[in-house]
């Protein structure tokens, strides 16, 4: 079925874009580049954020295709993973997993993909951009994005052509499998000038490497992956627009944990021999959007809806670096149901007068369903299979704002506040609990254009995500609150050769979120958690990049980030950390370097792309897993090397890539004590065609 299903897209798909490779520019001077983070369309250098934008272009030629990948383009971006799918993500320091919804945003246009503390799986695929925000975004983006924003923008139908590509690709993973992958778009113009529909889609077979010797199974983590994405788009008017958007997503692997040894073999409690449930994600996507232009000013409403379902492995072991030291072990079997509504309402000026404006309204629903059947393994004994179920019910409101006045023609101030409030149920099966949180977050910024292309901006703002339940008599926990507070400089330079950006920052991170482990043999259940706000942290930190158009035919850019992150004050007395501890999952420096070269073969136009991410140690401290002389527990350094070369053969194309040149294979995780860790993937070698029309 999945190898018919590849043929059919191969023939039938096709895609309106240009072919993955970039041609060289009579002029070297680079493409300005437009951005609509505070949702309305603003020029990325005037936009008082520290944003990293990345172009679809650049996405293919770097081969970013997932949130791991993206997490080694962009410095300071980290991320916890549980599997093909399951993501945590971190940024700027404020790494926490613990809480009951995320720290990063996630959206696909107007779509949020945010469903609790983790985010649905979005592929790289058929974009015109990712926009990276950085710190909080409260005002504009509510709750689950304290310490940043990461949004997927599609490419949008075509009203006045037909048009279209078709891509394959084959890669060779080193100690595994082979990975096949077919990609292909279609823009039609059903109704020239009035309506259109964009397919995309891509489907990918195999690419595993992590073996489970003692149950036969070799390559284990190969992927069968499906993932469709359909947008419609009607010009009812001049004035009046409706987009829709559908995403089918449907993901399964045989040993579907993510983790793995140093030798590519995966961990199983109690019986090595017994396989574990496989891991399957699947998601359905429906959002509509409707705009209307009032002149001078744009009225909008996306409506979203999302029916996510989830079955995943977990195995873990206390090893002899933990509290536990060999004597727990233990094997659950998990499966998640979600299913959310948001609504988005905004009214947002389109001017050119002194004054921009956005105001609007957001709802959101979210059901969520938990459930897992758990072995334990004890100090030699195996406790009966524990079933453990947790229903949950969000319903959320915020109302929102944000106004800026250019007091003169270079200086521009600007005010934003959300108001949010959050009501929560949470039942076991046999107690209900109920509560509610609500918080005001304020944002005031300023930005100073010292130069036609050059400004300079300040702002300060608050996050908020929101708080949760602990089980029985145990307290709720309080929401977490983040302060933070940057200074940054971006533009051109060198007559439009150069762009750059900097920014320093401060956080102060209050009532920090931990969750201690305790064992109890024969409680209900074995493994017991508390979650409590415990603390405060600050953060400081550097970040800055540089894109150089060097010559018509070469591209520098480079990237980095400093974090210095320490956790000040703790006011439990028996914490997973104390004062001193840095946060979990924060390298202290990361940085990329690129070079993108486009020459002609003849009269066939190409490109040769090499590119280069460093990421410097991440801790984990968790002091009730570990003893003190073990911590913090860390990873090593990593450094990644990846390279592509391309030529265009009139409407088609080649090229042959490279990940991982170098092979490395460490941890990605820091939480490998308990062999819940992923290590980077291995080199892999492979070719790409495509045909474009």
């Amino acid at each position: 079925m999945f190898k018919e299903s590849k043929l059919l897209l191969a023939v039938s798909l096709a895609a309106a874009v240009q072919p993955a490779v970039t041609l060289a520019q009579s002029e070297a001077v680079l493409e300005e580049v437009t951005v609509t983070a505070q949702k309305r369309e603003q020029r990325l250098i005037e936009v008082p954020v520290s944003i990293t934008a990345i172009s679809g272009t650049d996405l293919e030629q770097r081969g970013i295709s997932s949130a791991q990948d993206l997490s080694f383009a962009v410095p300071g971006l980290t991320m916890h993973e549980d599997g093909p799918g399951q993501n945590v993500i971190f940024m700027r320091g404020m790494s926490n997993l613990y809480g009951s919804d995320a720290l990063v945003g996630v959206y696909l246009d107007e779509a949020p993909l945010t469903i609790g503390i983790e985010q649905l799986d979005s592929r790289v695929l058929d974009l015109e951009r990712v926009e990276v925000l950085k710190g909080p975004q409260g005002t504009l983006y509510g709750q689950g994005s304290v310490a940043g924003v990461i949004r997927f923008i599609t490419k949008k139908p075509e009203l006045d052509a037909f048009s279209g590509r078709v891509e394959a690709s084959q890669s060779f993973i080193d100690g595994g499998d082979s990975k096949e992958a077919f990609t292909g778009v279609v823009n039609l113009p059903l109704i020239t000038d009035k309506f259109a529909v964009r397919l995309a889609a891509t489907l990918e077979q195999g690419g595993g490497w992590q073996d489970q010797p003692e149950a036969g199974i070799k390559n284990g983590n190969n992927q069968d992956l499906v993932n469709v994405r359909g947008k419609a788009l009607w010009q009812l008017s001049d004035a009046f627009t409706a987009e829709a958007m559908v995403v089918i997503h449907r993901n399964e692997s045989k040993l579907g944990q993510g983790y793995e040894n140093a030798d590519r073999t995966v961990f199983v409690a109690i019986d090595p021999a017994r396989v574990l449930v496989p891991k399957e994600y699947d998601y359905d996507l429906y959002n509509l959007t409707l705009t209307y232009d009032l002149g001078g000013a744009q009225l909008m409403s996306s409506s979203s809806y999302v029916d996510h379902s989830q079955v995943s492995p977990y195995a873990y072991k206390g090893g002899p670096e933990t509290n536990f030291n060999n004597l727990l072990e233990g094997n659950d079997e998990r499966f998640w149901k979600a299913r959310s509504f948001t609504e988005e309402v905004r009214l947002a000026s389109t001017g050119d007068g002194p004054f921009s404006w956005t105001f609007g309204a957001y709802y959101r629903t979210l059901d969520k369903k938990f459930e897992s059947y758990s072995d334990t393994l004890y100090n030699g004994t195996v406790d009966p299979t524990y079933y453990y179920l947790d229903i949950d019910e969000w319903k959320s409101y915020a109302v929102f704002a944000d106004v800026s006045y250019d007091l003169t023609e270079r200086l521009q101030l600007g005010l934003g506040a959300r108001y949010f409030e959050d009501e929560q149920m949470t039942f076991d099966g046999s107690l209900r609990e109920e509560d509610s949180f609500n918080s005001f977050d304020p944002r005031v910024y300023a930005s100073y254009k010292v130069a036609d292309d050059m400004n300079v901006y300040v702002s300060a703002g608050k996050g908020f995500r929101t708080g949760g339940f602990n089980r029985g008599i145990q307290p709720n926990y309080q929401p977490e609150e983040v302060w933070s507070y940057e200074l940054g400089l971006k533009g051109l330079i060198a007559d439009g050769r150069a762009q750059i950006e900097l920014a320093a920052y401060y956080t102060d991170y209050s009532d920090m979120l931990r969750r201690g482990l305790v064992f109890v043999p024969g409680g209900t259940p074995p493994l017991q958690q508390l979650t409590s706000n415990v603390g405060k942290a600050e953060v400081k930190g550097l970040e800055g990049g540089i894109t150089w158009r060097a010559t018509d035919a070469l591209t520098l850019n480079t990237t980095a980030a400093y974090i210095d992150s320490e956790i000040t004050e703790v006011n439990a007395t028996s914490a997973t950390n104390l004062p001193g501890d840095p946060m979990d999952y924060t390298p202290k420096f990361s940085f990329t370097a690129g070079a993108n070269y486009g020459f002609d073969v003849g009269s066939l136009p190409g490109y040769a792309r090499v590119d280069y991410s460093y990421r410097d140690e991440v801790t984990l401290v968790v002091r009730s897993n570990y003893p003190a002389a073990n911590l913090p527990q860390r990873t090593e350094p990593i450094s990644l090397v990846d390279a592509r070369v391309g030529l265009e053969i009139g409407a088609a194309w080649v090229e042959l890539f490279g990940s991982n040149l170098t092979n490395q294979n460490k941890w990605i995780d820091p939480n490998f004590g308990f062999l819940n860790a992923n290590r980077t993937r291995p080199r892999a070698i492979g070719f790409k065609v495509g045909y474009k029309f």
